[in-house]
């Protein structure tokens, strides 16, 4: 055994990490001991590992999952050049929506302790079937956003004046699900089931939908309804000429028990 070699303990406190941490990025392969004492188990390192374990340690203060700062790390596949680069980024990208999206629970939230629950004003109206070209994209509850404007992108060059724009959710929403985007048209290649809907406007933000969709929810508890989706967000008005206040979206769920 070398004589520069560090014992574990000795080399997390130098490092500011835990012997517990070492042990687990050893046994990732994200830092290796320099030696290992085969009789005892005992992990050494040598003093120039600090550098990679202090980086490990500051990235993971920031939430950098584990496999991005292996590719950060030289010898990780990205640690020299634009590799590591291009991971950091894709790190402060997923770090930066994160933000946003606690910044719109926040504005929800907000929403909620000013005015309450909202008392949803609804109604059973009866939908026709519609031909419609549909977009579908996979999402997770935190990426619905991005996946309903990724439909609506390519939906828009089959978009009409006088053609709906209707979003479709699921109504029990698992780790991964389908969010599909349907745009009305004469010659649409699928078919939008009609039927009896308890229908509601919500009036704001897209953001804030959530709030109409929980009253519409409620008012089937009321009246002892049975719910089925998907959750429709029919779209009343161009949100790059309207301000996100006057977004005017009609929440409806279809009625299963109705006749």
């Amino acid at each position: 055994m070398s004589d520069d070699l560090l014992p574990i303990g000795r080399f997390a406190r130098l490092c500011r990490l835990s012997v517990k941490q070492l042990r687990h990025y050893d046994d990732l392969g994200l830092l290796v001991p320099a030696w290992t004492d085969p009789a005892s188990g005992y992990r050494y390192y040598r003093p120039g590992q600090a550098r990679d374990a202090l980086l490990i340690g500051l990235l993971r203060s920031m939430d950098v999952p584990l496999p991005t700062v292996a590719r950060v790390l030289p010898g990780g596949g990205g640690g020299d050049g634009d590799g590591a680069g291009d991971a950091l980024k894709e790190a402060r990208d997923r770090i930066e929506a994160d933000v946003a999206r606690r910044q719109r629970g926040l504005r929800l939230l907000d929403r909620v302790v000013a005015e309450g629950l909202p008392q949803a004003e609804v109604s059973i109206v009866r939908e026709p079937a519609r031909r419609v070209f549909t977009a579908r994209e996979p999402a997770t509850p935190l990426t619905i956003p991005d996946a309903t404007g990724a439909c609506v992108g390519r939906l828009l060059h089959r978009m009409s004046p006088d053609g709906l724009l209707i979003g479709l959710f699921p109504l029990d929403m698992d780790e991964e699900f389908d969010v599909r985007v349907v745009v009305q048209a004469d010659d649409g290649d699928d078919v939008l089931p009609g039927g009896s809907f308890a229908s509601a406007v919500h009036v704001g933000p897209y953001e804030e939908i959530p709030l109409t969709v929980h009253g519409v929810l409620a008012w089937f508890g009321d009246y002892g309804h049975v719910p089925a989706g998907p959750v429709r967000e029919v779209y009343l008005n161009d949100p790059a000429t309207t301000p996100p206040e006057h977004l005017e979206t009609r929440v409806q769920i279809r009625v299963e028990d109705a006749q």
